[in-house]
């Protein structure tokens, strides 16, 4: 986790963290290649990146760890997924780095240009961004071999979830089995002998009812789920759960045979919870081959 033990500073002032500056928590899990770092709290905040494909998902708070990382997408506008957005904009511009890429839905998009503009007046610093509105079925291309999706979930505002695809062009079924100097002379010659294939490597849902996973099958398939589970207790109706836009554990529990995921990673627990019962409520109720593959930030 990193978060920095206070006690550390208790034994003297020689006495330094392992990080140059430690100012909020975070989990780290490493995947398929990936690292997801992030932390998540119902009302308390939300941030997640991904440190190898450089973006970020949601600023509910920002450790200073992920100021580096230059492309982020914001879920909804609620302050705990984007009240750091400022303040991330901010340490980037004293750090003399590039202005980053933003990325929020449309319908807040002016709202947002309003805040950053409030924080310039405020700050009297430049909120140098790039700020993009997004709408479901917008693409955004990270690199030649990732682009991300986009798609809508269920929220008491305007939100999105976002599917990062690996692409690879793999040779037409037609052409397989043709010696490699006919390959070369179909292609020599102008003709398209591959097709693009996706994979869906990471799907983030932030907050949302069960409606808004369900519309997106991706995130049934992708290697990294990283999503919500606000509520856990039986007593906690699940009809106003889904009113407010959020999900409870029996919403997994009946979904349990469409979970493919490699790994699923579930958090923004309410704080009427103690980790404890957390932790037990999951262990009693979760099947055992979905529980083996979730990992709760809680």
């Amino acid at each position: 986790m990193g978060s920095v033990d206070s006690a550390r500073f208790a034994k003297g002032p020689d006495m330094l963290p392992d990080r140059p500056v430690d100012n909020a928590p975070y989990h780290t899990i490493t995947h398929a290649g990936l690292t997801i770092e992030g932390w998540s709290r119902a009302a308390v905040q939300s941030y997640w990146r991904i440190p190898e494909l450089k973006i970020g998902f949601d600023l509910g708070a920002q450790p200073w760890d992920f100021m580096g990382t230059p492309n982020w997408f914001v879920s909804h506008t609620h302050l705990d997924h984007v009240a750091a957005l400022p303040v991330y904009v901010a340490r980037r511009r004293m750090m003399k780095m590039d202005p980053p890429t933003v990325y929020v839905p449309a319908e807040g998009l002016e709202d947002v240009k309003k805040l950053m503009a409030v924080m310039h007046r405020l700050d009297r610093g430049r909120q140098l961004a790039h700020l993009k509105g997004l709408t479901a079925g917008d693409e955004i291309e990270l690199t030649r071999e990732h682009v991300v999706t986009v798609f809508n979930t269920v929220h008491t505002i305007p939100s999105r979830g976002f599917v990062v695809w690996e692409r690879r062009n793999k040779l037409k079924d037609e052409y397989i089995g043709l010696p490699g100097d006919k390959i070369k002379e179909l292609k020599l010659a102008g003709t398209a002998i591959t097709r693009e294939v996706r994979i869906p490597i990471v799907a983030y849902t932030g907050d949302t009812a069960p409606a808004g996973l369900d519309a997106c099958p991706a995130c049934f398939d992708a290697k990294i789920l990283i999503t919500e589970m606000s509520f856990v207790r039986a007593a906690h109706r699940r009809d106003k759960i889904h009113k407010f836009g959020h999900m409870h554990l029996d919403d997994f529990v009946e979904r349990a045979q469409r979970f493919k995921n490699e790994l699923i990673i579930a958090g923004h627990f309410s704080t009427r919870y103690h980790p404890n019962e957390v932790r037990k409520l999951l262990d009693n109720k979760l099947p055992a081959d979905l529980k083996a593959r979730m990992r709760f930030w809680v």
